[in-house]
């Protein structure tokens, strides 16, 4: 095979890249698009923006907890990033008496700064691996590729571990697995609370507003990173001291104006754009529809309790934000597939490709192997949702679904004892977790709904086999809802996981048949031991299958089009990337148009007093009405903007990641993307593909103005 290496070129896409589409590797800008970026209007060298001796833009960069981006502000280690990714950890420290959900908070000094959980990680450096990973496959089919990779992976990242100073390398996958690039990171584990602004600030315009805009949204959250005082990263202590990082953002409150250059740097999540039509019309036709369906059942469910109760509310805050932004999403990406006809597009250009494979051996069969495969996968894959989004969307049959693991202990021949006592011991402490964070009243009756929704949507012949009989024999005809609410209500109050009594006494003296015969348990095992036992096998086949195939399809589409292998980027894979645009207005449909910031005006023009989604602190509101804006205040506007677009391309990962302008100044926070582009995972759109972005002196007046803490202000290097 062809190796083709990073440092040489760039892999082709059967896309063009577009203005403003891509998602750069930044070691590579400067060979890459650096000189278009320039043309854009930056005004940074390209080492400015990436280096390995000296600090650049690069260390100020980090991933926040485990799925979001941070940025480093100040010299003091003060993180900024969205409200959605530090919200778990805010739920965390609040309770019903101090709720900094609900009202905010601001540490007035270091001292009042919360513990919690999270680590940040930054980026030491990049090195293209792709020879070592070859050589250690070298001459194996792919099945036994697949099985030894993660053990070449382990071996060449050895090699750069230093656990003292928290420095770990971990490899990605580039081009579908053509190329493998190992970035090197460095892990802190001391990271607290410092500010919050109120959750109707936070979340303002709530699931309505979500993917949408325009946009109000005061989404941003305020962390420090701390360090033990020799600098290296060490586990919470008060002699911890904030970290001296090696760079840090300044941060203008100059404004900004339509068609300014904008950059963002982060850690974006996945983007699929080399996937298939076969995958179009499986996402399209099964995958979405189930996954939106099964989600919109359990948020309603949830949120009608959460409405009731401040301190359910708070309980369920975190997961209801998880379930309910990737409902909308795949919602939308389905809608703006077919609006855009993107498996057509697929279509045409596969059919390019088989004339041009036509007579290559290796590239000949390629198509028609992806529609054998899909073919065989697609009967099931329906199931493989309705379990997942489903059977364990149910926070109950989630918990009784890790039980397997217990009564596998419990009955594997030879087992000891300590074996045993191990198992449930984890077990115990995992439903401690679980019981923190049950809901009852909600959960019941996703529980009905799931097992009602699998027998009617799934075929007969896949069904669990016993379990709807037993169901109709105690509590009726399974093809009536009301026998599914019987058999919940019974199974809430007879299984043993909310029985301390029972419970205990189970954990004291672990019996198999104690458990097997537990009603939640029995549910949850019989639903998962039948997709375990017959279908995961086929899902394997068909996952490892598509990935060999895609390796293949990418290497032709490079031979096919050399022109085109000049200017490409991989995947997003939650490596570190560089997007650039521009701040820019658009029109979604006919007769509309979209300005590129929102203002105070708007958020009063939506607010409605006690309303869920659209309810703001009294202190807010009069200081809008005075227009008590401060130095915060966009001039040309004569107000205080809230949010704003650019063309840049993102997706799930960045949120929290900096908006910076061509002097390398921080603007904005990115945290969204519009409703009409959310096919973007795997197709860019040019025209109306925005990030939306809330306005870094919205932010700033929401810590100043409005929660009085000018000392977090004065932490900061402010370009006025």
């Amino acid at each position: 095979m062809k190796k083709f290496f990073v440092s040489l070129v760039l892999f082709a896409s059967f896309f063009k890249a577009r203005a403003d589409e891509g998602m750069w590797l930044p070691m590579l800008l400067g060979k890459q698009v650096y000189a278009d970026m320039v043309k854009r209007g930056l005004k940074l060298t390209a080492e400015q923006l990436y280096a390995i001796n000296k600090s650049s833009i690069k260390d100020a960069i980090i991933i926040f907890g485990g799925g979001c981006t941070g940025e480093i502000v100040s010299n003091q280690g003060l993180i900024f990033t969205n409200h959605h990714c530090g919200y778990a950890a805010i739920a965390s420290a609040s309770s019903v008496a101090d709720n900094y959900l609900k009202d905010g908070f601001y540490a007035a000094n270091k001292d009042q700064e919360i513990e919690t959980t999270l680590t940040v990680q930054f980026l030491d450096k990049i090195v293209d691996v792709t020879s070592e990973v070859e050589a250690g496959l070298k001459g194996l089919s792919w099945e036994e590729r697949t099985k030894k990779l993660a053990d070449v992976f382990q071996t060449i990242t050895d090699k750069v571990a230093d656990k003292e100073n928290g420095k770990a390398g971990r490899i990605y996958s580039m081009f579908k697995d053509n190329q493998y690039i190992m970035y090197v990171y460095q892990t802190y584990r001391d990271i607290r609370l410092v500010g919050t602004p109120p959750e109707s600030i936070g979340k303002f315009g709530g699931d309505t507003d979500n993917w949408e805009w325009p946009r109000h949204t005061g989404d941003f959250s305020v962390f420090r990173v701390y360090a033990a005082k020799d600098g290296k990263p060490a586990a919470f202590s008060k002699e911890n001291s904030p970290l001296k990082p090696k760079y840090h953002l300044p941060v203008s409150i100059k404004g900004f104006k339509e068609g300014d250059f904008a950059m963002i740097y982060g850690y974006p999540g996945s983007t699929n754009r080399y996937e298939t039509s076969y995958g179009i019309k499986l996402k399209i036709d099964l995958e979405n529809p189930a996954l939106v369906a099964l989600r919109d059942m359990r948020l309603k469910n949830m949120y009608a309790e959460m409405v009731k109760d401040p301190a359910v509310k708070l309980k369920l805050a975190s997961s209801y934000a998880g379930i309910a932004n990737y409902w909308k999403f795949f919602d939308g990406e389905s809608k703006q597939l077919l609006k855009f006809n993107t498996y057509a597009t697929k279509q045409a250009y596969e059919q390019k490709f088989s004339a041009w494979a036509k007579g290559k051996t290796e590239y000949e069969k390629i198509m028609s192997d992806y529609s054998k495969n899909y073919t065989a996968w697609t009967p099931y894959s329906k199931h493989r949702q309705y379990l997942r989004e489903g059977i364990l969307g149910s926070p109950l049959g989630a918990f009784a679904s890790s039980l397997i693991g217990l009564e596998a202990a419990m009955v594997k021949t030879g087992a000891t004892g300590a074996d045993i006592k191990k198992a449930a011991d984890a077990a115990n402490s995992q439903r401690n977790a679980f019981l923190q964070s049950e809901d009852k009243p909600s959960d019941v009756k996703i529980l009905a709904a799931v097992a009602f929704a699998f027998y009617k949507d799934i075929d007969k012949s896949q069904h669990p086999i016993g379990f709807y009989e037993k169901l109709k024999a105690a509590y009726g005809d399974p093809r009536e809802e009301a026998s599914y609410k019987k058999w919940a209500e019974a199974v809430f109050a007879n299984t043993i996981i909310f029985n301390d009594a029972k419970w205990n006494a189970f954990i004291a003296s672990p019996d198999a048949n104690v458990l097997q015969a537990d009603p939640a348990f029995d549910f949850s095992a019989s639903f998962v031991k039948n997709y375990n036992t017959k279908y995961a096998s086929l899902f394997t086949v068909f996952t490892n299958k598509n990935n060999e195939l895609g390796r293949s399809y990418v290497k032709g589409i490079m031979e096919m089009n050399p022109a085109a292998v000049n200017k490409m980027y991989p995947d997003a894979n939650s490596s570190m990337r560089v997007s650039y645009g521009n701040v820019k207005s658009y029109k979604p449909r006919d007769a509309a148009f979209y300005d590129y910031v929102t203002t105070s005006k708007g958020v009063l023009e939506k607010y409605k007093p006690n309303d869920y989604e659209y309810d703001l602190p009294l202190k807010q509101l009069e200081l809008f009405k005075k227009k008590d804006f401060g130095q915060y205040i966009d001039k040309a506007k004569n107000d205080l903007v809230i949010g704003f677009i650019t063309t840049n391309d993102i997706t799930g990962g960045n949120s929290g990641s900096p908006v910076i302008n061509a002097n390398g100044h921080l603007i904005g926070l990115a945290f969204d993307g519009n409703y009409e582009a959310l096919s973007h995972k795997i197709e860019f759109d040019k025209d109306l593909n925005r990030t939306i972005n809330v306005d870094i002196r919205y932010v700033l007046w929401c810590i100043d103005k409005l929660g009085g803490a000018s000392n977090i202000i004065n932490e900061l290097t402010l370009i006025k």
